[in-house]
């Protein structure tokens, strides 16, 4: 079905032609109108643009005033999602992106903008995967395709004391949608500190049928040493204390081993073992935030995994659980304590749960 309706392209069937028609929604064309891009006269360029005027980049971006809600985009049609890209400015865990799928009341997705591209500790760190790269100097892409049979909306809430800019672009189809597409999903979660031998809950209260494919952690450290023992599990179909799916350690699911380290000889000829960020398709720990010293006292790590190739598939309902375990003296476990932030991406048939609540300003912080 992908070659002829166009929502889902690839190199293998890119050379087909599709009746889908193509769309972009930005400040330049605030309803991705046909013929209607580079119309303003007005926006946040029309300084710089004062002699050239109209169609010469008068409106690239907007402001969205503290404490206030923007719609970024409104589509009133059948079609998909393709790519978005944007550069908000300001605390990225103070934009809270939602997604509103057709007659949606509660959003589908509801995360802040920074863990919804990997970014959730409000620094840039370079990603190259193949749904989500964040690039210099803080370009967020998204490449999920996130079909809808009616209408999509999207907004970003400034929950801020301050303004803030957002350049941004939506692109998208207009095409018809395959019986069988399921909803995109995202849902952001925290808890800091995680109480002590209590597994972290990712995900839970999904019902339906759908496939689970991404997880993204910004894990903060509050003890020395290795963090990364816990085993990932995913409760699938009414499964009840022992899961289906379980992982062996929080490095091994994110596709690494042996605590991400890596040897090498420093100045002084000196063996060293190190984190070593990596970032590829599927999985990478492309953010490590090492102590200065000083106020930066604690390791911060952001990590992805993308269940691309090997989604994890449900058809009555998924839990999905993670430990944070170190070690003790005496080589035995240390149920941990420590700051994790989640996001989680998923397919299902709606209507889906509403979510928890979102955290408070104070709870989102970044300490």
């Amino acid at each position: 079905m992908a070659q002829f309706n166009g929502i889902d392209n690839n190199l293998s069937n890119l050379y087909r032609l599709s009746a889908a028609k193509s769309f972009s929604i930005s400040p330049e064309n605030f309803n991705g109108a046909k013929g209607k891009g580079g119309m303003a006269v007005t926006g946040t360029g029309a300084h710089a643009a004062r002699d050239l005027g109209q169609t010469w980049k008068v409106s690239p971006s907007v402001v969205i005033k503290a404490k206030s809600t923007f719609t970024i985009a409104e589509i009133n049609a059948a079609g998909s999602i393709q790519h978005i890209w944007m550069t908000p400015t300001g605390n990225w865990r103070y934009a809270i992106l939602r997604f509103y799928w057709d007659d949606e009341t509660t959003p589908s997705v509801e995360c802040p903008v920074g863990d919804f591209f990997c970014m959730g500790w409000g620094q840039y760190a370079a990603l190259q995967s193949l749904p989500v790269c964040v690039n210099p100097g803080s370009a967020f892409n998204c490449y999920w395709p996130m079909p809808f049979r009616k209408k999509c909306r999207i907004t970003m809430e400034n929950i801020d004391e301050k303004d803030m800019v957002l350049y941004y672009s939506v692109d998208y189809v207009q095409a018809e949608v395959p019986a069988d597409a399921a909803y995109f999903h995202a849902q952001f979660r925290r808890v800091n500190p995680n109480p002590y031998k209590q597994d972290i809950v990712l995900l839970d209260h999904v019902s339906g049928k759908g496939q689970y494919v991404g997880t993204y952690l910004a894990w903060g450290v509050h003890n020395n040493g290795w963090w990364g023992e816990g085993e990932i599990k995913f409760f699938i179909d009414d499964d009840d204390k022992f899961p289906t799916i379980c992982g062996t350690g929080t490095e091994d699911y994110f596709c690494g081993s042996y605590d991400f380290d890596t040897e090498k000889k420093n100045a002084a000829n000196v063996t060293e073992s190190n984190y070593t960020e990596f970032s590829s398709p599927y999985s990478g720990l492309h953010q490590v935030i090492r102590p200065d010293g000083h106020y930066t006292s604690q390791q911060r790590f952001g990590m992805y995994r993308w269940h691309i190739t090997d989604p994890i598939r449900f058809e009555k309902n998924l839990k999905v659980t993670i430990q944070a375990l170190g070690w003790r003296d005496g080589s035995r476990y240390l149920p941990l304590q420590d700051d994790v932030a989640s996001t989680v991406f998923w397919y299902q048939q709606d209507p889906h749960h509403e979510f928890p609540a979102m955290l408070s300003k104070d709870l989102l912080e970044v300490q």
